[in-house]
């Protein structure tokens, strides 16, 4: 063999090996988990301590990207366009992949774009009003619509969010028409409602704790351990009770055995303590945590359900 037949092998066996080398080398550079919402929103706080735990685990740095815009479709795009090495992830809920496909002819990716690696939170939706508001009980804001059809408003975190068709869902269920006003990420939405220049607003529980509002209601079927004095809508006599969950996520394409990695490490990062005291201030519920088989098949029940949820609320995004 000439020398010139060497250096062509030569390449061909490196292009061969390098894939696998690459995967069992991984990470041997810094890690970017994108998070489709702004800094401080629930998914942000979250983000930010599982990062921790993952860069400690897998001995390399992981760090936070905020990409907020459509609720959460910029972000997650951003991804799906990304290269499928392990080295560009996702941290979001499960509705930029069950909602935002179904929806938005624009969202640019389909529900199969990205797989779940690990499952760290799931969060139940409420509605708050500022401590001032002589609405005390979703009776008292139903009440105050139906005398004032379309003069009330509401806040939410983005179009075709949780909180936005949770609230949407009630306004059909309970027949009653308050103006929605959406925001870039929940800090603004809490800002606005604190200022006075919202009469109501649909959040993530977490966002709430510590805040001087006053939460009337929890989308869920039972009261939250948290929160234990506040009733559900549904108690309330309106059965709507959706709930928001997700983690870590990658591109479809991203090798099997990075995945693995990535779930190992999940799983111990979501479980140390820094990620365990964060959850608990986000009002997480003790079984946050589930493994990639689950959170997938959640995720595919899930993408059904929102089907057939947003033909009944038939929302333009």
């Amino acid at each position: 063999m000439n020398t010139k037949m060497k250096i062509v092998a030569t390449a061909i066996l490196a292009a061969m090996a390098s894939p696998a080398q690459a995967q069992s080398d991984y990470p041997n550079r810094v890690v970017k988990i994108v998070n489709p919402y702004v800094a401080g929103s629930t998914t942000d706080v979250l983000a930010r301590a599982l990062a921790m735990g993952l860069s400690s685990r897998l001995g390399q740095q992981f760090i936070i990207e905020n990409k907020p815009g459509a609720g959460g479709a910029l972000g997650t795009a951003s991804v799906v366009r990304g290269d499928a090495d392990g080295y560009t992830l996702l941290f979001a809920p499960a509705l930029v992949l069950s909602v935002y496909p179904q929806a938005r002819k624009d969202a640019g990716y389909k529900p199969d774009a990205l797989v779940p690696v690990c499952q760290t939170f799931t969060n139940a939706m409420a509605l708050a009003v500022a401590q001032g508001s002589p609405i005390k009980t979703v009776a008292d804001l139903v009440a105050a619509a139906k005398q004032k059809p379309g003069a009330l408003n509401y806040g939410h975190q983005g179009v075709l969010t949780i909180p936005h068709l949770a609230m949407e869902e009630f306004l059909q269920t309970a027949q009653i028409d308050i103006k929605d006003i959406p925001f870039r990420g929940e800090p603004l939405v809490m800002t606005d409602l604190l200022g006075g220049r919202l009469d109501v607003a649909s959040l993530v529980l977490g966002t709430t704790t510590g805040q001087n509002v006053r939460v009337i209601g929890v989308f869920a079927e039972t009261r939250h351990p948290a929160f234990p004095d506040v009733p559900t809508v549904k108690e309330q006599g309106y059965d709507v009770s959706p709930a928001s969950f997700g983690g870590l996520m990658a591109p479809a394409a991203t090798p099997a055995p990075i995945i693995a990695k990535l779930a190992t490490g999940c799983a111990a990062a979501a479980k140390d303590d820094m990620y365990v005291t964060t959850a608990k201030r986000a009002a997480q519920p003790d079984d946050y945590y589930d493994d990639a088989a689950a959170f997938k098949q959640r995720l595919e029940r899930d993408i059904g359900r929102k089907a057939t949820v947003l033909t009944r609320v038939k929302i333009d995004p």
